[in-house]
């Protein structure tokens, strides 16, 4: 039986740049420090390793890997660390060459060489770190986890499995696959979000869930304030110069706002020709991606590489679509969007390192295409299908980024998986479902076949695509 996965699994606050190899390993860290404290080691601890492997060491360090590890070791959260402290955190540690591990023991640390960066392949997963620490009595402790997208973090014995197949069985509506959710929303007479929120009923209560659902908003939204308001080089090296801030520029004019809500009410002012829409909407998931290259706070929906395209089409139908919309409209979408996204983990992979892009553009735009097809009226037929027709058009999308960074070509993608999913969920309004050839879960299916049979090369490793056709150099 599978897991559990609730809205707030598929959207995580956290830190860019990548939710597999920043946020994963950041997490970790922290499971990791947890164990020592099990077995009343994080006390006796002198000296911490960790080794990096296959993709999370060929892209390492372009994704921020090394760093997310001091700060998860430092005891520092992703979610609540105030990211204008993450510099001169890490300059400390490699100033110093030394740990506040825990945020409770400072011990040696020489980042250079206590963070081994390994290219050969650990067989459970492409993404693989092992944590091993050394104690005053000379034991030593070593664990191994494995990133597998989206921030999860999971150990090969999944020594939690019974845990969370409890928890699945607390579920009204259990699912793994669309043909279930869609059976339910038939015997139930219920929207697939209405499903979602018996489901989440089961978990918090509607107080919690409405309030995190819109925390979730509040950061999208904050998000998308601050990285259509930066501009300058994002950091890596590729010199890559924010786009966002001139194109919101062009299409604000002289508006007159200071906190995102008054934003987004002028901009709901502005002219809104198709062109204006195309823009808008690529303004809006460049600037997620930009603030999350720069590592910003971003939404991990269902990663960070495409954190853009969820938000960017919610903001879409806020400030195109439905100028009457509220937050009723926002939770719903956002429940919808995390419910096809946890079919995907279930069925295929969310993880770039385990199936290239078509794992995280691809499903950020089903997710989104889906969500959006609800709000603009559609059955959970017409739903479900405009998360296959998004899916269908990622079909074999590589991960090549260039320089090991999420910048090229990750944050244009998001701009086309927000247009795609636009689109997707327009076909599906126009289409009568009985005259659908092919079911979402069937896509699925392709795309997890399609995934294992990738070259490794365009999985997230930078060893082939645009990641070779492009260098430094060029840049």
């Amino acid at each position: 039986m599978e897991e559990c996965i609730s809205v707030f699994d598929m959207l995580k606050i956290g830190v860019g740049p990548s939710s597999s190899h920043t946020l994963g390993p950041w997490r970790a860290a922290e499971r990791f420090l947890e164990e020592l404290r099990t077995e009343n080691l994080i006390d006796t601890v002198n000296r911490v390793k960790v080794d990096l492997y296959g993709s999370l060491s060929l892209t390492g360090k372009g994704h921020a890997t090394d760093l997310a590890l001091m700060l998860g070791l430092s005891g520092q959260d992703p979610e609540t660390i105030p990211v204008e402290n993450i510099a001169g955190i890490i300059k400390s540690i490699e100033d110093k060459n030394e740990i506040n591990l825990a945020n409770e023991i400072l011990i040696p640390f020489y980042f250079l060489q206590d963070i081994v960066f390994n290219k050969n392949f650990l067989p459970f997963h492409a993404n693989g770190l092992t944590f091993t620490a050394h104690t005053t009595d000379d034991q030593e402790y070593s664990a191994t986890y494995y990133s597998i997208g989206g921030g999860f973090v999971v150990k090969e014995e999944r020594i939690n499995a019974k845990k969370k197949i409890a928890i699945k069985c607390a579920f009204p509506f259990p699912i793994d696959k669309a043909e279930e959710l869609l059976n339910y929303t038939v015997t139930e007479n219920k929207k697939i979000s209405e499903i979602v929120y018996e489901n989440e009923k089961s978990m918090r209560s509607e107080e919690v869930i409405d309030h995190e659902l819109m925390r979730i908003w509040h950061t999208m939204l904050e998000c998308m304030y601050i990285g259509c308001h930066s501009e300058g080089i994002l950091p890596g090296g590729l010199n890559v110069r924010r786009r966002a801030f001139d194109m919101h520029q062009n299409l604000i004019g002289l508006a007159n706002y200071n906190t995102p809500e008054t934003w987004l009410e002028e901009i709901r002012k502005t002219e809104v020709k198709f062109r204006q829409i195309l823009q808008w909407v690529s303004c809006f998931a460049l600037a997620v991606n930009e603030v999350n290259a720069a590592l910003g706070r971003v939404v991990t929906a269902p990663t960070n590489g495409s954190a853009g395209v969820i938000p960017a089409v919610l903001m879409y139908y806020l400030v195109i679509e439905n100028h009457e919309a509220s937050e009723k409209e926002i939770k719903q979408f956002l429940m919808v969007a995390g419910e096809i996204g946890s079919i995907f983990k279930k069925g295929s992979t969310i993880s770039a390192a385990m199936g290239g892009c078509q794992a995280e553009i691809g499903v950020s735009s089903s997710m989104a295409a889906a969500a959006l097809c609800e709000l603009m009226g559609g059955t959970p037929e017409q739903v479900l299908m405009a998360a296959e027709i998004a899916m269908e058009h990622h079909l074999g999308l590589t991960c090549d980024p260039v320089g090991g960074l999420v910048q090229i070509p990750c944050i244009e993608r998001n701009t086309m998986g927000a247009i795609k999913a636009i689109n997707a969920a327009e076909l599906a309004l126009s289409t009568d479902p009985k005259n659908a050839k092919v079911p979402l879960d069937k896509v699925i299916d392709t795309m997890w076949q399609t995934a294992k049979d990738m070259n490794n090369k365009y999985k997230e490793t930078s060893e082939g695509g645009l990641a070779i056709a492009v260098n430094l150099a060029d840049c």
